[in-house]
């Protein structure tokens, strides 16, 4: 509990000390990578000191010529800053109650991060797609979270079909990343973090190039394969362990 309160008191420092002048700087320069490095280098800092220690592998994967779509498992909300600073610089697709955090929500839009909507507003959806899709197309590679939310259990969620609408607009690839054991680190509705290890694999990108929307079923599939191939059992579905089982 003590590294718990003193993580967050360090992310609430950090956020007003650090976060405030380099906001103003970005309204006055329009540069925002300075933010984004000093966020990633924040992140690392404030991971290590929780007593989180990572075991990353595949990360050779990662195409090197062009931007990605990745996508993660969402199993706690230490995700974010344990994946970011582990790949190249990325946007996100967020949930829009995060940008209603002081500063932070508003460093996060000037970096170009787009909210998305959890109400079903359908048009408020297509908008953030397609603005994401531009980006992607113009070199800007993202994160997303395709379960939509945390699993309250760690296991592998149903996907949202908006992050493959979007990865295939704009013909990128997707490269999955599998998540393990960062529920036993920080579970859904706890503050205290708990030291441990978490796994992040990197699997083979999936191409989208050149298929068509029937072929989304098949892509989401592809994918969801490659996430759970990096999980342990208990992260698994229980339907879908009983088919491998079998």
């Amino acid at each position: 509990m003590l590294r718990a309160a003193f993580a967050s008191l360090l992310v609430f420092l950090l956020i007003f000390l650090l976060g405030t002048p380099l906001l103003l700087y970005a309204n006055l320069t329009g540069d925002t990578d300075i933010i984004y490095r000093v966020g990633v280098s924040c992140a690392r800092v404030v991971v290590w000191l929780a007593g989180v220690r990572l075991d990353v592998r595949g990360r050779e994967k990662i195409p090197a010529d062009r931007a990605v779509v990745f996508m993660a498992n969402h199993q706690s909300n230490v995700d974010p800053p344990v994946i970011v600073p582990c790949l190249p610089p990325v946007l996100i697709l967020a949930k829009r109650q995060a940008f209603r955090i002081p500063v932070l929500g508003r460093a996060m839009r000037l970096h170009g991060f787009i909210p998305v909507e959890r109400d079903g507003d359908r048009t408020r959806a297509i908008e953030a797609v397609d603005r994401a899709a531009a980006a992607l197309l113009a070199g800007k590679s993202f994160l997303v979270f395709p379960e939509g939310t945390r699993s309250p259990d760690g296991r592998l969620r149903p996907f949202k079909k908006g992050a493959f609408i979007l990865a295939m607009k704009a013909g990128a690839p997707i490269v999955p990343v599998s998540l393990s054991g960062a529920t036993r680190i920080m579970q859904k509705g706890e503050l205290a973090i708990h030291p441990g290890t978490i796994r992040i694999t990197f699997h083979n990108p999936v191409p989208t190039a050149n298929r068509s929307p029937e072929d989304r079923d098949q892509v989401m599939e592809e994918v969801r394969q490659g996430l759970l191939a990096g999980l342990q059992d208990d992260e698994w579905p229980p339907e879908e362990l009983a088919k491998r089982q079998a």
